[in-house]
């Protein structure tokens, strides 16, 4: 980079897979000065699974570790943990530590993350009510899903219908509550979001839509008030699965600029070039249109790939289709794309067999694709959507076609 900024000591402040990518992506690219890697707790973990296997029980702490211990040794990542950054002193070459300590830091990476989305409901504070962000907050709520516990579930997405999933797998009685009637149907397609959705049902959770307007703690029981509901509804707990908040505020007492994220540019530098954001609390502005944050896991990744190669001086990766992935009453879901832009959905294969997927295309390309245990068909499409490979929409729902084929023009 050009920008007269020394690059002998990182601090990464943040020990989710955006931080551990960009850590493990400066050593990789040659970076040989001293690098330091600020986490609060133990050792850095995957989030994935706490709405899943972490939250049934069936994995521990060390068992979704992002890296084993040996990993940091032998790339010379220095691992400060138990600890968190407090202070940004980027014009002093410095980060201010949780236990006083001052790391010196010629630059550094914000992969702070952000925190459960608690909104404003009156009674939300309870004991009883619950979010899932991270191993404290699976170990608080691991006790409460035994068989026959009333559990209602607030927010269809990601986390809020895989921890509806488990749920009911431990034998829970549950609820799952949303104010849309489809959730996800942007980014799957409403016919893929639909079925999606209707997987509840069939495994014993029951859906509504529905939106909380207060909780009531009775002590024996958490009453939920729905609105236009004369009368409550009574849980032995809460689950509120309603996004996220990006942690910008080391960013803003900082004097960084804050726009609902960390601003950054194409490169992940931010108003500061000493300071780099990435992962959730990022939101780049590229050619000056600030574009909405992603948080997704492979898309911190990215992020770190690319925050590394601004430090480095060398070219970034090239951009790839955004995908992600969820699982739920044992089927597993991907997607790739932007579904919301296809003018026509084709499927290849049928709602009915063990794995299908749904194409989305515009103008004889593919701009999306999403799938139900068939990870080859969005792998194939995202080749198509990043190549611009032309496709006609029949060959492309006909399973006798070859993808590969397709993929060849």
């Amino acid at each position: 980079m050009n920008d007269g900024v020394v690059n002998n000591r990182v601090v990464i402040v943040g020990g989710g897979v955006a931080g551990v990518s960009t850590a493990g992506a400066l050593r990789a690219g040659g970076f040989d000065g001293e690098l330091s890697l600020v986490d609060a707790g133990e050792f850095p973990y995957d989030r994935p699974p706490l709405s899943k296997d972490y939250l049934a029980g069936a994995t521990d702490l060390k068992q979704i570790a992002l890296q084993p211990p040996q990993w940091y040794d032998d790339r010379r990542i220095r691992l400060v943990n138990r600890t968190t950054v407090t202070a940004l002193r980027p014009g002093e070459g410095a980060v201010e530590l949780s236990d006083g300590r001052v790391l010196p830091a010629d630059r550094v990476v914000l992969a702070t993350g952000g925190g459960a989305a608690r909104p404003p409901v009156p009674g939300a504070d309870s004991g009883r009510v619950h979010v899932l962000r991270t191993v404290d907050d699976a170990d608080r709520l691991r006790p409460w899903l035994t068989p026959g516990a009333r559990l209602l579930v607030v927010g269809a997405g990601l986390i809020g219908a895989e921890t509806a999933s488990t749920a009911v797998r431990l034998g829970c009685e549950v609820l799952l509550v949303d104010p849309v009637a489809v959730p996800l149907r942007a980014v799957l397609g409403p016919d893929l979001a639909g079925w999606l959705h209707a997987l509840h049902d069939r495994h014993r959770v029951t859906t509504e839509q529905a939106t909380v307007e207060r909780f009531v703690d009775r002590g024996a029981g958490i009453e939920a008030w729905f609105a236009g509901a004369d009368t409550p509804q009574v849980f032995d707990t809460v689950v509120l699965g309603v996004g996220m908040v990006p942690h910008t505020e080391l960013a803003q007492a900082a004097g960084l600029e804050v726009d609902r994220g960390i601003v950054v540019d194409e490169r992940h530098v931010t108003s500061n070039p000493a300071v780099l954001a990435v992962g959730d609390p990022a939101r780049v502005r590229l050619r000056g249109e600030l574009l909405p944050r992603t948080e997704h896991w492979e898309a911190a990744q990215q992020d770190g790939a690319r925050a590394a190669a601004a430090i480095l001086g060398t070219e970034p990766p090239q951009p790839t289709a955004p995908w992600f992935w969820t699982d739920r009453h044992g089927r597993h879901i991907e997607a790739v794309g932007h579904m919301e832009t296809a003018a026509q959905t084709v499927v290849r294969g049928s709602f009915d067999d063990a794995s299908f997927a749904v194409f989305g295309l515009r103008d004889g390309h593919v701009v999306a694709a999403a799938s139900a245990d068939d990870s080859n068909a969005v792998r194939a499409a995202r080749r198509m959507i990043d190549r611009r490979v032309p496709v006609e929409a029949d060959r492309l729902a006909d399973p006798a076609v070859n993808l590969r084929a397709l993929l060849l023009g």
